[in-house]
């Protein structure tokens, strides 16, 4: 990437007074302040135009799946969680091996605890679906040149905030959404500690992948991205059981139904029903193409 050489004019006879009658002493500080920011903005913005020269915008699109590590998983990953993703992003291409964008992602989470080996958890009997909305601002770090390679790995990180709403089925196969049912005591009066976990929570995106540069104007990827969250409500398990009695007078029969699946009678107020130290997390996998967006440069 070359920055060519830029000149800025400024009137040789240009200047801010360092007094005036009209102002007082504050007011000529923040005078002089304000203008030197113009200046520094000025000052950007003519380099900025000479370096946007190298720099190139990419559409990518991402098919895949979505899988998620929680209170209802034992391994990392496995085939029989994963379900479809997609994500879209747009990419600032700077030229060298420093690149920005900005994505949105769909996806479905799945755990279910009659996938788990361990006979305590498959007694358990817990289960949970729910769609994923994420939008996300990462960058994305070449490990190798794309001046001298067409074919490299790359690594990314970033921020992003995500939309969840966890649901299951009750035993007349009806779609129930979870949150409102306050399944360990969420939000009601005998459990003051425990609060409406939010629907909206902020993620850590980071991950790794390879791609193949194409004429300069496409890109070929495989991606892996595991996305750090601060919620451990992805599945609506996190602390313990609470009375089922309290939950049926506040909530009704159906949260008492789906906060204990097990086939023994309820003697677990108390108990762990999921582990509150370890916060869920998912991730989104799959087959990128880029294109570069525009006209080319003749």
């Amino acid at each position: 990437m070359f920055i060519q050489k830029t000149s800025i004019f400024i009137h040789p006879n240009y200047d801010i007074p360092s007094k005036s009658p009209n102002l007082s002493f504050d007011c000529q500080i923040v005078y002089l302040k304000v203008l030197t920011g113009m200046r520094c903005i000025l000052v950007f913005l003519c380099l900025s135009i000479q370096i946007c020269q190298a720099q190139q915008w990419f559409g990518e699109l991402m098919v895949g799946t979505a899988s998620y590590n929680g209170d209802l998983t034992q391994s990392a990953i496995s085939l029989k969680r994963l379900r479809p993703a997609i994500q879209f992003n747009l990419k600032y291409n700077s030229g060298d091996v420093l690149n920005i964008r900005a994505g949105i992602g769909f996806g479905q989470l799945y755990g279910a605890d009659r996938l788990n080996r361990d006979t305590g958890l498959k007694s358990r009997n817990l289960d949970f679906k729910t769609n994923i909305i994420e939008l996300n601002v990462c960058g994305e770090y070449n490990l190798l040149d794309p001046e001298i390679y067409t074919a490299y790995p790359y690594v990314f990180g970033g921020v992003g905030v995500f939309h969840f709403n966890p649901y299951t089925y009750d035993k007349n196969n009806n779609k129930t959404f979870l949150r409102p049912l306050s399944t360990e005591g969420q939000g009601l009066p005998e459990y003051p500690n425990r609060k409406k976990y939010s629907l909206y929570q902020f993620c850590l995106p980071v991950g790794a992948g390879f791609k193949v540069n194409i004429r300069q104007k496409w890109e070929l990827c495989y991606e892996f991205g595991y996305r750090f969250t601060f919620t451990d409500y992805i599945d609506d398990v996190s602390k313990s059981y609470v009375s089922l009695q309290t939950l049926e007078q506040q909530r009704g029969a159906t949260a008492a139904e789906l906060a204990y699946r097990k086939s023994i009678p309820f003697m677990e107020d108390g108990e762990a029903r999921g582990n509150k130290k370890v916060r869920d997390m998912y991730f989104f996998s799959g087959l990128k193409v880029a294109v570069k967006l525009g006209k080319p440069k003749k």
